[in-house]
């Protein structure tokens, strides 16, 4: 049954993954990014990391797709001109695309490449966690004492690092940053 579970989440992901790749309406991109979200948080389910689950849903589905999907219903879109095809793919205008397509060899070479060794680096690696019997605890205790234990003096670093950013966003955002560059050029 869990196999089972497994296979249907991998393929929600998966399938999820490449309708977002391969539509061509951002909206519909963002309505498979949320089964692709889905599905990973039900293989985090399945893999024993409740906390991951719940985080990947509260987290992604629940504020960056929401803001993705609000972002694109909100803004102004431009009426297109009359004898445009909506089924004619977009035209992106490159002065560095080859005309002999090496671009795809070299692309193919660097992604087998880095397939490969990752493929080897997980081969040879000794994981602890395979070789004990899986197990339906719950990873929020654990996470939540280490967290505040062990790892408090990262945790807290990393929360002041967001928070500069946030206020460094903040003042970007201002009126008077903008009053500020315009009159610096």
């Amino acid at each position: 049954m869990i196999q089972i579970a497994f296979y249907a989440f991998a393929g929600l992901s998966l399938i999820g993954a490449l309708a977002v790749l391969f539509t061509r309406n951002v909206l519909y991109a963002a309505f498979f990014l949320l089964l692709t979200l889905l599905g990973v948080a039900g293989l985090f389910v399945l893999a024993s990391a409740d906390f991951l689950a719940i985080a990947q849903i509260m987290i992604y589905v629940g504020g960056v797709l929401v803001l993705v999907i609000f972002g694109v219903m909100l803004t102004h879109k431009p009426e297109p001109p009359g004898d445009v095809n909506s089924q004619q793919p977009n035209r992106i205008a490159s002065l560095n695309r080859s005309r002999n397509g090496s671009g795809w060899i070299v692309a193919v070479l660097v992604t087998g490449c880095l397939f490969a060794a990752l493929f080897t680096l997980l081969v040879r690696a000794n994981f602890a966690l395979l070789n004990q019997p899986v197990g339906w605890q719950s990873t929020v205790n654990t996470i939540g004492k280490q967290l505040m234990t062990e790892y408090v003096v990262p945790f807290e670093l990393a929360g002041i690092l967001l928070l500069a950013a946030l206020i460094g966003a903040t003042y970007l955002a201002s009126p008077l940053a903008k009053s500020s560059r315009n009159a610096t050029r």
